[in-house]
């Protein structure tokens, strides 16, 4: 048998369009293996299938209107004035949720932290920070303050300024509006005790904070359409979280419980194929972009449903240190043995490990699910699913 000369395979998968109340799993069946039957490939035992959750919460019609939010919003906070914090800087992923918010409340105290948002969309740069003697960690700007010290400042890719955007919006949805800069959540509290933080992967710790300083009312996005509105959708555990803007007046929300779904294609492979896949739902990658510093996780996890087989991180060996270190003295085919015998007889926990320095510790999940936002893209290129091989063979796979 000659050496295999390829390792891990992404492949995006044309699907047909989604709609609510397709059946999700026989397309995606369908089209992984008209994709192989077509590109000549063969699915293997521990190949990945991979489905965004946009076509999941599709086919669920998993959506809501901005007038849901709106009666949801008034009925947990009052509809009096409401403190919005920390919102992430996004048309897509938080404007129209604002517009309901906005609607469900007569005044909104609405703080942003700086100089960027959550996931890295900048308000101001640190250098202008640095120039204007500006504290973040300490210091709460008015308006009128961040206006005289940093003027207008739009966003690096959308051109769009936030804080002009969003003040014009929650006036436009019927409710008055003031908005602040600051970091420490109570500073909220000096402006009003009903509070609606719209962090994602600091909620927890922000809503603790809030209560514990007195907050009357606290709720995050995931208390916001965590349960129906007159037949609407909603996300028991994320609520909001992890939405998208469908229409200038729906939300797509993040799916539904979608583990029957990857249960399920996950047995039909196996019975047209006999080889035992790995199925997962996947949204955001979770990576950084060095140029404009965004990180991309903005839903509250990359995956919300996943076959068992893709639970854990990678338990590897960084083979240069081998190569290096340990195998220093060999080459050629000496060393391609020494480091194959080396793998295979590793340990099955290798935390703490010199020789597993290096590689990545994070959640299978997160990486894999990486690798696909990258393959199937946000756009137009119409692989919603994305077909991982070879993911989990090393160096000494055949």
């Amino acid at each position: 048998m000659s050496d295999r000369r390829v390792g891990t395979v992404s492949r995006g998968i044309r699907c047909p369009i989604i709609r609510k109340g397709d059946d999700l799993s026989e397309i995606v069946t369908d089209s992984v293996l008209g994709a192989a039957e077509a590109e000549g490939f063969e699915i293997r035992d521990r190949d990945v299938i991979s489905i965004t959750e946009s076509i999941v919460a599709r086919a669920q019609g998993n959506y809501c209107s901005v007038q849901d939010i709106a009666e949801d919003v008034k009925a947990k906070l009052g509809g009096g004035t409401v403190g919005v914090i920390f919102p992430i800087l996004s048309r897509n992923r938080f404007a129209i949720c604002l517009r309901g918010i906005a609607m469900g409340c007569k005044k909104i105290v609405l703080m942003l932290s700086y100089p960027s948002d959550e996931v890295g969309n900048e308000l101001v740069s640190l250098d202008k920070l640095d120039d204007a003697g500006v504290n973040p960690y300490s210091d709460v700007l008015t308006l009128e303050k961040y206006r005289e010290l940093f003027g207008v400042n739009k966003h690096e890719f959308t051109g769009v300024d936030y804080v002009d955007y969003y003040g014009q919006l929650i006036r436009e949805s019927g409710a008055e509006v003031e908005i602040i800069f600051a970091n420490r959540p109570k500073e909220i509290l000096k402006y009003t005790d009903t509070v609606l933080t719209c962090d994602i992967h600091t909620r927890k710790r922000t809503k603790r904070i809030l209560l514990d300083a007195g907050a009357k009312t606290v709720c995050g996005l995931d208390d916001i359409m965590n349960a129906p509105i007159d037949g609407s959708g909603y996300n028991e555990n994320y609520g909001l979280l992890g939405s998208n803007k469908s229409t200038e007046d729906t939300v797509k929300l993040f799916p539904q419980n979608a583990q029957p779904l990857v249960e399920d294609i996950r047995e039909k492979i196996l019975a047209a194929t006999g080889k035992k896949v790995e199925v997962m739902v996947y949204g955001d990658g979770a990576f950084k972009d060095p140029q404009g510093k965004i990180w991309e996780l903005a839903d509250p996890v990359v995956s919300p449903a996943h076959t068992a087989g893709l639970v854990g991180t990678p338990n590897e060996l960084k083979l240069k240190y081998l190569a290096d270190n340990d195998y220093k003295h060999l080459s050629g085919d000496e060393l391609k043995a020494a480091i194959s015998e080396s793998i295979r007889s590793k340990d099955a926990d290798l935390v703490g490990n010199m020789a597993s320095q290096g590689t990545t510790p994070r959640q299978l999940t997160d990486l894999i699910g990486s690798l696909c936002d990258l393959t199937s893209g946000s756009g137009d290129k119409g692989t919603p699913v994305v077909l991982v091989q070879g993911y989990f063979d090393n160096y000494t796979n055949d």
